[in-house]
């Protein structure tokens, strides 16, 4: 199932927007008979104006949510002496794992492969290499609502995963576009009200919007995740919270 149709449905909670705005004004000279050309920016967004005066600012914002969805990684893997014998070892290992996170509820479009090697293993200590066995890993990729992700590391644990690669805490594709939203529409907001400081100082009105130009600030936003143990021996994760960025550069006209 594609990532952004995994049913966690979202996290209900206060999403806090963040402004993150610095103003660089710079006042640049006349341009033609006594008309003032003006340029100024934020976050490292300079201006340039030609012909009719405009005001350029660059602004940001950010807004912080809970994540409502956790990425487990897990892998099964044995060593035995052939390399078919790993890989039906490795085989029934995991078709046990993957039936009992069918019995707890995850169904089989949340776990997909993330990695399958069968590689020989030598042992060097000789003078020559000597072949001792075949090492077999299949590594998956389990999606489940963050409440969850404790519980789904003790039942794959339980039941033949053999290692644990570490959990994230991430937004799905719905949740992060609509985060991005309130992003932007925060930094236009923001924006605006720079343009608007520029235009005062200036002795100009602030006019209609020439151009907008956005920034996300790139990469996936996940959650910082802590782990412990609760009174039954059971694991607990526990999730912070994450952050969507976004950044405008907006030309505003002046009159």
């Amino acid at each position: 199932m594609p990532r952004d149709a995994v049913p966690v449905g979202m996290v209900t909670g206060t999403r806090t927007p963040v402004a993150l705005v610095a103003v660089l004004v710079l006042l640049a000279g006349c341009a033609g008979a006594g008309t003032p050309s003006v340029a100024g920016g934020s976050d490292g967004t300079t201006g340039a104006t030609s012909g009719n005066s405009t005001v350029t600012v660059g602004a940001s914002a950010s807004v912080e949510a809970a994540p409502d969805l956790a990425v487990v990684r897990v892998a099964v893997e044995t060593t035995a002496e052939s390399a078919e014998a790993a890989r039906a070892t490795v085989a029934a290992d995991a078709e046990r794992m993957r039936a009992a996170l069918r019995e707890a509820g995850v169904p089989d479009e949340n776990v997909s492969t993330a990695a399958f090697d069968i590689y020989p293993q030598y042992d060097h200590d000789g003078e020559t290499r000597e072949l001792v066995g075949y090492r077999a890993v299949h590594a998956y990729r389990i999606e489940v609502a963050p409440d969850r992700a404790g519980e789904v590391i003790d039942v794959a644990v339980g039941s033949g995963a053999t290692s644990v690669a570490g959990v994230s805490f991430v937004l799905s594709d719905t949740a992060r576009q609509e985060l991005r939203g309130e992003a932007l529409t925060a930094a236009m907001g923001n924006a605006r009200a720079d343009a608007e400081t520029v235009a005062a100082a200036a002795d100009r009105s602030l006019g209609e919007v020439r151009t907008v130009s956005t920034s996300n600030g790139g990469g996936v936003p996940v959650a910082f995740a802590e782990a412990r143990a609760d009174a039954g021996g059971s694991t607990v994760v526990e999730p912070g919270t994450v952050q969507v960025r976004a950044s405008v550069t907006v030309v505003y006209e002046l009159s």
